[in-house]
């Protein structure tokens, strides 16, 4: 999910069969080609989601394939390839696959196009206006497979909600690019550096100039949503999350929504020119 700062893509054998995929905040279980996972109040709204990039013929995200009889665990698709940990692979900061990740969640998004929300529809995320798309919510590195380099299929989508293409790109952007502030442990690169990339990403996407102005400050209104919606899910005693802030995820997110917003004309320029 978001809220997290991952840790491993894969891990322990439960059993001879089973594989447990440890990095989020569920606990995850591989069964050969299935996945199994805890669902939550927005379970049906998002299997309707994947049910409809199905039909539309979307094929970067898994399959339903139901749910337990109590209703407590969904059955996904299994897609072959690498979901990423940090410190990535070279491979991961290539400007292909920057590409790759803004294509991705282009076809992804226009996918969801016709998606018709129902009155009872929960989202774990708020929904945001105006809501031009579904939003996966979490569109990064380590919800991302990728395939002989390149991301070519997304995951974990229990954080999809309605919103602006652009909400969604921003998360995405930060993470790929990635938009870090120079004391970053997920590693940095100079300023001029991720204009050029910004740049890439949103042309990439499709995004035209004026949109790529208004990513810097979207990222940052992105991060501080994430450290609130953290704060409000440890203060509702959730585990991981309560875990994350003492580890201090929360710190690296508001220091780089800082960044961003310091540097916003350069990096929604393309350019090094830093803000005076």
């Amino acid at each position: 999910m978001l809220l997290r700062k991952p840790i491993a893509a894969l891990t322990r054998v439960v059993c001879m069969e089973e594989i447990e995929l440890v990095g989020g905040v569920n606990r995850v279980i591989r069964r050969g080609t299935t996945v199994s996972r805890p669902t939550g109040p927005w379970t049906s709204a998002v299997h309707r989601l994947l049910d409809h990039l199905a039909a539309q013929g979307f094929t970067g995200a898994p399959r339903v394939l139901g749910t337990s009889p109590d209703g407590s665990t969904e059955t996904l698709t299994y897609l072959d390839g690498e979901v990423l940990d940090y410190p990535l692979p070279t491979y991961a900061r290539s400007d292909a696959a920057l590409r790759s990740a803004a294509q991705l969640l282009r076809r992804f998004h226009d996918a969801t196009t016709g998606f018709v929300a129902a009155p009872g529809d929960a989202w774990q995320l708020p929904a945001r206006e105006p809501a031009e798309v579904i939003c996966h919510g979490d569109a990064a590195t380590y919800n991302c497979v990728f395939r002989n380099g390149l991301p070519v299929a997304l995951i974990d989508f229990d954080t999809a909600h309605p919103g602006p293409r652009l909400w969604d790109a921003a998360y995405t952007a930060y993470r790929f690019v990635p938009l870090h502030a120079a004391d970053a442990d997920e590693g940095t690169l100079p300023l001029p550096e991720q204009a050029r990339r910004l740049a890439l990403f949103a042309a990439a996407y499709g995004f035209d100039e004026t949109e790529l102005g208004r990513l810097p400050a979207m990222v940052a209104d992105r991060l501080q949503a994430l450290v609130d919606f953290m704060t409000a899910r440890a203060a509702e005693g959730h585990p991981a999350f309560t875990q994350h802030l003492a580890e201090g995820h929360h710190q690296r997110y508001l220091a780089d929504a800082d960044y961003v917003t310091s540097h916003a004309d350069a990096l929604g320029a393309g350019t090094s020119q830093s803000r005076p």
